[in-house]
């Protein structure tokens, strides 16, 4: 065998990544783009379901209470979406419900005044109310920092060696909701997940009519076949001696979605009634939108690169924060039970179909819209297993992660203080947060558990997430630690034309305002 010179098994660095047909502002055919952002809809069902199902019932809400929410927060979902796509990043990304939330809401939960309320159902208007108060305070916070440009400052401290830890940790601090979950009901979850590899990586070059149809449609036909086993399963009888925890998550038909929707019913503001206000409240649930605000950030970056774009100005970046504090106002005002960040499992979903084009996501939420007013139609969709959505979550976060260690190319891995920071960061952004998972299982409360119930959330509820604390960790380091002529290492010679929206030609065309707005609203 000739030797191989080491230039010859080197990979230079690429802006874009290889394969993609379709990018952010190419469109595949109606048909097709129907059917991809019909998948993008499905996708999103398992977060907007799965919220509702764990919440409604602490607030005392039934059935009937819990699909209204899962209406409304897939409503929210679908406008957030079309807002976004169209005013914000424009970046082919779903808005929809984010599970940084859940510990400010779990303590206005339990707060005493809401859980001494003996009727169930007036006790989850109350909760609902208290929590819908406290999203409309805290949105303010993404909105000044977006529209006063605040965070596009702050991400002047970032580089590709800060970020990449930060973007992975976006996939790789969501494995609680990946294997764990499928090991709950194992003869669902795993024929699910070699499928999907199967067909979208194995099987990836059967085409018809030149479309590679298993690579682009494989979420829609796995689930399809999967669910129609598992309701073969369920029909079978194959859990009627199962325990409790066995039904909920293989059973196609206890998530009794279906016969509590209405027929029509379409969302409205204050459908729950005046919201309450509580200083208190307030101030936890801003921890919350904090954390969204990382969260999402890093996930426009995976976006953006998935979509065959530039990484989003400074400008841009910001513009897309301030529309997502307007989402998380409108998720008050609905009463969606929870606030709203960029869906992980979405932008994953772009990678495993190599279409990052946008008019596929608006299409989608169309369909959000649509089905969440049909309420039959949208419960039907909404009844799927989630074990089946964990399946999927395998491959889609790993996805994720591996976009943000694509970073690393950008800089100089051959850099001790680089090893440093990107290894550090990770394992802290990962161990972290298992130990406030891990402690609050244990005690029933989270490590912070002083007397100021505010401070308690704040602790709590940004040390429980992996990106927040790798961003806290990495961009630190990366802006104190041998910074003198690290520049090169850091990967700021590329990653600078970036920053500012002039700084390169393509900004205007992926991120310019429709209709010509950006005569109104000139980039900075």
């Amino acid at each position: 065998m000739a030797e191989v010179k080491p230039e010859e098994i080197s990979h230079p660095p690429m802006e874009q990544l290889q394969g993609f047909e379709y990018c952010i502002d190419s469109n595949p055919p109606w048909g097709e783009a129907t059917i991809l952002a019909f998948q993008h809809y499905i996708l999103a069902l398992g977060t907007a379901v799965m919220i509702p199902s764990v919440l409604v019932p602490m607030m005392g809400g039934d059935d009937g209470d819990r699909v209204r929410v899962v209406q409304t927060l897939l409503f929210v979902t679908g406008i957030n979406t079309l807002l976004q796509s169209l005013f914000g990043t424009r970046l082919p990304t779903v808005i929809g419900g984010s599970y940084a939330f859940v510990i400010p809401i779990v303590a206005i939960i339990q707060d005493s005044s809401l859980a001494a309320i003996p009727d169930g159902h007036q006790r989850f208007l109350a909760t609902m109310r208290a929590i819908q108060g406290a999203l409309i305070v805290s949105s303010s916070i993404q909105i000044i920092l977006g529209y006063s440009q605040l965070w596009g400052i702050f991400s002047r401290f970032f580089s590709p060696v800060g970020m990449a830890p930060v973007i992975a940790l976006l996939g790789f601090g969501l494995f609680e909701r990946g294997f764990p979950v499928v090991g709950r009901c194992v003869e669902v979850g795993l024929p699910m997940l070699i499928l999907f590899i199967v067909l979208s990586q194995y099987l990836k070059n059967i085409q018809i009519k030149d479309i590679p149809i298993l690579e682009r449609f494989s979420l829609f036909i796995c689930i399809a076949l999967v669910w129609a086993y598992a309701q073969i399963l369920t029909s079978g009888g194959a859990y009627k001696n199962s325990t409790e925890v066995t039904q909920i998550n293989c059973r196609t038909d206890r998530a009794n979605l279906i016969s509590s929707a209405p027929w029509i019913k379409i969302p409205y503001p204050l459908q729950w009634g005046a919201p309450t206000f509580n200083a208190g409240q307030s101030f936890g649930m801003v921890s919350a939108v904090l954390v969204s605000l990382v969260e999402s950030t890093a996930s426009y970056k995976a976006a953006a690169r998935l979509a065959s774009a530039t990484p989003p100005p400074a400008h841009i970046l910001s513009r897309g924060i301030g529309w997502q504090g307007i989402g998380i106002l409108l998720d008050g005002l609905f009463g969606t039970g929870t606030g709203s960040t960029v869906s992980v499992e979405n932008v994953g979903l772009l990678g495993s179909t190599r279409i990052g084009s946008r008019r596929v996501i608006q299409i989608s939420a169309g369909f959000m819209i649509f089905f969440s007013m049909l309420g039959k139609f949208g419960a039907l969709f909404a009844s799927i297993p989630f074990t089946i959505f964990a399946a999927v979550y395998c491959v889609l976060f790993g996805l994720v992660a591996a976009v943000g260690l694509s970073f690393l190319q950008f800089t100089n891995m051959n850099s001790m203080r680089n090893l440093f920071i990107v290894g550090v960061s990770i394992f802290l952004g990962l161990s972290v947060p298992e130990y406030f998972f891990r402690y609050t299982m244990a005690a029933q409360r989270g490590p912070a558990h002083t007397k100021a119930g505010w401070f308690n959330d704040y602790i709590n509820t940004i040390f429980s997430s992996p990106p927040t604390v790798g961003l806290i960790v990495a961009v630190f380091l990366d802006n104190t630690l041998d910074t003198k002529d690290a520049g090169n290492d850091r990967g700021l010679p590329w990653w600078a034309r970036f920053r500012s929206f002039k700084g390169d030609s393509r900004n205007e065309e992926f991120y310019r305002l429709p209709f010509n707005l950006n005569r109104f609203f000139p980039p900075a």
